[in-house]
């Protein structure tokens, strides 16, 4: 599966195009739209927006590809997409270990859907981006 327009907006609209570097809610060096900068990459004048939709897609492929190896069950394209976003926002490693994985694993969708919910928070405080984002994802999940 490959992620929709509908999944692709989401993520655009949610992390916002930043073509300077700044440090995400977590303190993460960041840019463009929403990429976690790792050595040795740097972008020390910025990025303008076509070369942060270049990375976007390859940050997409990479989680598209942890949605493959993870997820054990068939998926609408709503579900694909929301754990794409979910993915993208807080790495594989985050869904790997998570009750929501555990749940559509067993075929416990609509559990599933309703853990996505349960990830808005940073730093032990409920945060709005986080919270709407989070609503958005289980809206795609419902979508079919």
């Amino acid at each position: 599966m490959e992620l929709s327009a509908a999944g692709l907006e989401l993520i655009k609209r949610s992390e916002g195009f930043v073509g300077r570097t700044y440090n995400d809610l977590a303190g993460f060096s960041t840019v463009g739209y929403g990429h976690k900068i790792v050595p040795p990459e740097s972008f020390p004048s910025g990025v303008t927006e076509p070369q942060a939709e270049a990375i976007l897609a390859k940050d997409v492929k990479k989680a598209e590809s942890a949605i493959a190896q993870l997820v054990k069950v068939p998926l609408t394209q709503g579900q694909f997409d929301a754990l794409v976003d979910f993915c993208f926002n807080l790495g594989a490693d985050r869904l790997a270990g998570s009750t929501l994985l555990a749940e559509l694993n067993a075929g416990r969708y609509a559990a599933a859907g309703r853990q996505l919910l349960l990830w808005d928070h940073a730093g032990g405080k409920v945060v709005p981006g986080l919270k709407a984002r989070r609503e958005a994802e289980l809206a795609l999940w419902t979508s079919g």
